[in-house]
């Protein structure tokens, strides 16, 4: 089980590059599909090549965290594997490649489907053969065969082009959970651990999917949610499998990120005090609408949904389309007897509970930003607990604060989040290229740096909001705002590099053009 105590002090190694010693840095915690991607990047090898590492004597080394650290006197060297050594992954390939085309010809019975599967299949195996099984071009080939996927769902259940899992026009179709029993093991979490659930600094990225579920039903439990809804524990268990399992595997917005903007929500609950200001109701609702705020998020947003027509647009007629889907996921599982954490819930109360739940999950919506942070605004000056309207502003908030957190983190766990949101990011802007959609600048792999990409947020979006909070909560002050300001700070710093950079690239571009003219 991860530790949140673990040292974060890198490891470092040394490289002979085309004759040069180059320094590699990375955290003892990085995964051997991470340190191979900084390898090739080091190396000036391709992303994804296939590679090995040798020694002095020829020696092959692991490539893992564990690996042994090397001097500038003693070199390792990273080689790419020869096209012959990937002979046997082409055929694994292809073999899936045949599967695919199978599988697709055994479960859609569509002829008009059928020449458009069999041409576009032909087309990415030509491509694969022509570019001699480029491990990057063996990765597009895979994600336009799972878009290939898509539509052909999309099709098949009468939607139009919705990247969308579910289709809720299927009568008496229900979301249901693929495991049954609560099977993820029981982890009892230490005092250390306990303690470090309650902070921003928390670092989310030591954990499996299994033990973020038991961080998760811990913090059920020790807010007293449990006892006060009268949940029965392994309802609990199941509610948060289900959960677990209706986030999809986007680089973004995914089970992960479910667990930090809850994990966030639980350490405001704790830093505020909310406990002494709110009622119980008032904590499992923040709780549960944080845990279901993205369910089956489809890693494209709305600007997309409402641009490409899709049937989630049309279904909410352009309004929140994505939170509005994720509020009804939410519900279709708290639908399912042995889901429904609130089932021995008074049915009037449920049914505020529920409006409350869809209030928060809707506010997540960022075109709504600016209108909920100035009602905000106006009521933070003279709050009022007992009044439910400003209580209701305060929550939504909380919840946006929560969805949007992650700069609050330390560094070593917030930047890896930029790196997944402008992967998603240039996953949408490349896909509404290729179908002719308009294009947002700050999501074009062309024209955004992580620097330009999160100084303005952080900015006039991050800072403003947290600033607002602050004068309810100034002991956030600390530990929330001041981690803003000095990211903010980082960035631009980073931006003004970037900057000299360019600058410098131009000068030596233009010197070589007047020398060429002099000449």
């Amino acid at each position: 089980m991860g530790s949140s105590s673990s040292s974060y002090a890198p490891k470092a190694i040394y490289l002979d590059v085309d004759g040069k010693v180059q320094k590699v840095v990375f955290s003892r915690h990085c995964s051997p599909c991470d340190i191979k991607e900084l390898l090739c990047s080091s190396s000036n090898i391709p992303r994804n090549t296939a590679i090995m590492m040798v020694d002095p004597e020829g020696a092959l080394v692991s490539i893992d965290p564990t690996m042994p650290t090397n001097s500038p006197n003693s070199l390792y060297k990273v080689v790419p594997l020869s096209t012959g050594q990937l002979g046997e992954k082409e055929d694994m390939f292809q073999n899936v490649l045949s599967q695919v085309a199978d599988q697709f010809s055994r479960a859609f019975r569509i002829n008009e489907l059928k020449t458009e599967v069999t041409n576009r299949l032909a087309m990415l195996e030509k491509r694969v053969e022509l570019e001699g099984l480029k491990v990057v071009e063996i990765e597009k080939c895979k994600n336009d065969l799972k878009k290939l996927r898509d539509e052909m769902t999309s099709r098949g259940g009468g939607r139009v082009n919705c990247p969308c899992k579910y289709n809720f026009s299927d009568d008496g179709k229900k979301v249901t959970p693929r495991r049954d029993v609560p099977n993820y093991p029981k982890y009892t979490l230490s005092q250390e651990t306990v303690e470090a659930l309650k902070k921003p600094t928390f670092d989310v990225w030591h954990w499996e999917h299994n033990e973020m579920l038991s961080c998760l039903e811990y913090m059920y439990h020790d807010l007293g949610l449990v006892k006060e809804f009268n949940m029965n524990p392994i309802t609990l268990k199941r509610w948060l499998l289900a959960i677990q399992e209706n986030y999809r595997n986007n680089p973004f917005h995914n089970f992960r990120h479910c667990f930090c903007v809850s994990q966030m929500m639980y350490g405001m609950i704790h830093l505020c005090n909310l406990q002494e200001k709110l009622t119980l109701t008032d904590m499992g609702i923040l709780m549960t609408a944080a845990v279901c705020h993205d369910l089956d998020h489809p890693g494209y947003n709305n600007t997309y949904q409402i641009n490409a027509r899709t049937e989630l647009a049309v279904r909410y007629n352009d309004i929140s389309p994505l939170e509005n889907h994720h509020c009804a996921v939410a519900f279709q599982i708290l639908s399912l007897p042995e889901c429904n954490i609130f089932a021995n819930v008074d049915p009037e109360a449920f049914k505020q509970i529920r409006q409350a739940i869809i209030t928060l999950i809707l506010a997540t919506d960022m075109a709504r930003h600016g209108e909920i942070l100035d009602s905000f605004k106006q009521k933070v000056d003279n709050f009022d607990f007992t009044n439910e309207e400003h209580v209701t502003c305060l929550k939504m908030v909380l919840i946006k604060c929560c969805d949007i957190s992650n700069e609050v983190r330390p560094t070593e766990v917030a930047e890896p989040w930029v790196d997944c949101l402008l992967e998603e990011y240039f996953m949408q802007s490349d896909r509404e290229k290729s179908e002719g959609l308009p294009v947002a600048p700050f999501m074009d792999r062309d024209k955004v740096t992580k620097p330009t990409a999160q100084i303005g947020f952080i900015k006039f979006v991050l800072i403003p909001m947290f600033e607002t909070v602050m004068k309810l909560f100034p002991q956030i002050e600390e530990i929330m705002v001041q981690p803003l300001r000095d990211s903010r700070d980082h960035y631009e710093e980073l931006k003004q590099i970037d900057d000299a950079m360019t600058e410098a690239q131009k000068k030596k571009t233009e010197n070589m053009s007047l020398g060429g003219k002099k000449k």
